[in-house]
């Protein structure tokens, strides 16, 4: 039988050894395993954890949290909104650009890939982390939710002063998870066309999570690509 196991960044594996090993983690990997004989799934397995990959648990400074990966071929790449060089950006993601020119004028980018974030100790995650092609929202309910939620936990337990960017009411119902007295929340409107102009432009919540870096004692995010 083909195995899937997590390739992960060491820091990662060791905090999340625990879920990893637990009886849900094993269903899920076995329902991934049956996924992968009938459909094609993204992001590709070497991607799936590429989040943490690039942004190890001791280098997190802002937590940015979506919901599912992209489900249209080439999209997903394992970091929340963002899509490989090539691929031309999502409307949300879009949105993002608009309001990041809007609160720190900066040129709207020819790429959305925003692996130049997750580098700086921005954690780009989804709440689950696996879709069948063309099929929004297939992989929710299957045990990404719960290992997810544990990593925010995680975050919150080990780390200090971290910037939780929680765009939209799935996203915002995380902040449960967070010690608020340890962290900062920011809460807003998703950037999705749907409802970004009810609040998420001019939410400028770029440069509120600069300041409160910089005022915690910490480097800014340089946001440009």
């Amino acid at each position: 039988m083909t195995q899937i196991n997590p390739e992960i960044e060491e820091s990662w594996r060791n905090a999340l050894i625990q879920e990893f090993e637990s009886q849900y983690f094993i269903d899920l990997k076995n329902f991934l395993i049956e996924e992968k004989k009938q459909h094609i799934i993204y992001p590709p397995g070497n991607r799936i954890f590429n989040a943490f990959n690039l942004t190890p648990l001791d280098k997190v400074k802002v937590v940015i949290i979506g919901q599912d990966p992209y489900h249209g071929a080439g999209q997903a790449h394992g970091l929340c909104f963002s899509v490989p060089d090539g691929i031309i950006p999502p409307p949300s993601l879009v949105n993002i650009f608009k309001e990041l020119k809007s609160d720190l004028n900066l040129i709207i980018p020819k790429t959305g890939n925003l692996e130049k974030w997750a580098r700086q100790g921005v954690l780009l995650l989804n709440a689950t982390l696996t879709v069948r092609d063309s099929h929004a929202g297939s992989h929710q309910g299957k045990g990404w939710e719960r290992f997810t939620d544990a990593v925010i936990k995680v975050i919150s337990a080990r780390r200090e002063n971290v910037v939780f960017i929680l765009w939209g009411n799935y996203a915002q119902a995380k902040a449960q998870l967070i010690d608020a007295n340890k962290h900062f929340i920011l809460k807003g409107v998703h950037p999705s066309p749907l409802s970004a102009s009810r609040g998420f432009f001019g939410c400028r919540h770029f440069s509120q999570t600069n300041r409160l870096l910089s005022g915690a004692g910490m480097s800014e995010i340089d946001w440009t690509l």
